[in-house]
């Protein structure tokens, strides 16, 4: 049989019943559909984690203490905390080859105040290398120098958020705002940064040099966090390693000894982020792929009752001459003409959703992939589902066929 008439002759007995036809092919435009949306969804959200956690930083490592369990009183497992100091950093800034900055951090959430509001924010301690580290600038005024960390100066700069909160949309340099019982001059406004990793907002802060922090606020020697910018990209590991020999001579650690403190990178952020969200995806993914399966069944069944309902139309096409192959293969291209139809209105679908949910302000990303593959599977799934029915269409006796009521 060629294939223009073949061709013509599926499409006719395809729209010959448009409904039956577009209830059938629902399966599969809800499978193809459904797998492209998740798989968009989760694409989406790993690129925006990634675009989030870039924002912390380039070439970032951050170093935190790390939490022993050892035995309380009674014996019972009891968190052990170990503490960094700001010794470390000043012995890591002295002796890393591959720092190009390098800053403690001492943080707390704390209630200030400033033109008559009361806000509640977060305080960070940091060294002014910090804006090298977090690829971070100053929108308005400047930030505190050496200078300002040595004499533990009581200046402050302001993120985005807490200048709306504190000033409205008036300056708020030479200002004071109170922090504790102590009040600080407003220096500087960064940078609009936008949410974080975590998905807090990384403007709702105020920073002030480290050293003030330390003594003035907290009274303490200890940091949360020593943040290091690596060079480039490509000593990251070599950095790491070299601040972990650097540490652990500061914390007089044996060879044998576990390191008290924990180095994590931004690459091991992204991967960390990166390998949960792909999970998931793989997850919803599979359960939406399920409905492509349900879509061959009914596919399938359907051919089995046009088989039925042509069964006297077969037995003419066999008297006139037509062959096992071509009836055969008309009821084949008949079952992939079908699901292939359901598999592009799915993928126009999938893209329309995509584009609303864009507008939802709901991140998706979709993978040609992904659409090629549906496409793929929705032939698959015509040729898988609809062989039996176009064999046994074939398999008739010319003159049972005839005789058929």
């Amino acid at each position: 049989m060629n294939l223009v008439p073949l061709l013509f002759t599926c499409f006719r007995n395809i729209f010959r019943n448009r409904m039956r036809s577009l209830l059938t092919s629902l399966g599969i435009i809800i499978g193809v559909g459904s797998v492209i949306i998740m798989v968009a969804i989760g694409e989406g959200a790993q690129r925006e984690i990634e675009n989030r956690i870039t924002t912390m930083g380039t070439n970032l490592i951050q170093i935190m203490p790390r939490r022993f369990i050892g035995r309380g009183q009674a014996g019972a497992p009891q968190a052990r905390p170990v503490r960094i100091s700001k010794a470390d950093a000043v012995k890591l800034k002295a002796e890393a080859s591959y720092a190009m900055a390098v800053s403690g951090i001492s943080q707390r959430n704390l209630t200030i105040s400033g033109n008559g509001v009361v806000w509640s924010t977060t305080v960070m301690g940091v060294e002014p290398g910090y804006l090298t580290i977090r690829s971070w600038g100053v929108a308005e005024g400047i930030f505190f120098d050496e200078d300002d960390l040595s004499a533990r100066n009581r200046v402050a700069v302001l993120g985005a958020t807490v200048v709306s909160q504190l000033f409205g949309t008036s300056s708020p340099l030479g200002q004071q705002v109170r922090i504790g019982a102590n009040h600080f001059t407003v220096i500087g406004v960064l940078e609009k940064k936008g949410a974080g990793g975590g998905g807090n907002d990384q403007d709702d802060l105020i920073m002030i040099p480290l050293d003030t922090c330390l003594t003035r606020l907290l009274n303490t020697k200890y940091l949360n966090t020593i943040a290091m910018s690596v060079v480039s990209k490509d000593y990251m590991e070599s950095a790491r390693k070299e601040a972990e020999l650097i540490l652990r001579e500061a914390h007089e650690l044996r060879e044998n000894d576990a390191s008290d403190f924990e180095i994590m990178n931004s690459a091991d952020l992204i991967d960390m982020a990166s390998e949960t969200t792909r999970t998931l995806t793989l997850l919803l993914a599979a359960i939406a792929g399920v409905s492509l399966l349900v879509g061959g069944i009914g596919i399938m069944n359907i051919m089995l009752v046009s088989v039925t309902e042509r069964t006297r139309e077969i037995g003419i096409r066999m008297s006139v001459g037509a062959r096992r192959r071509d009836i055969l293969l008309q009821f084949l291209s008949e079952s992939i003409i079908l699901s292939l139809m359901g598999g592009l209105i799915g993928i126009g679908t999938a893209f329309l959703v995509c584009r609303l949910l864009e507008f939802a302000a709901i991140p998706t990303a979709v993978n040609p992939v992904i659409v090629l593959a549906a496409v793929m599977f929705s032939v698959f799934v015509g040729v898988f589902f609809g062989f039996y029915p176009a064999r046994k269409a074939a398999g008739m006796y010319p003159i049972d066929a005839l005789r058929y009521e």
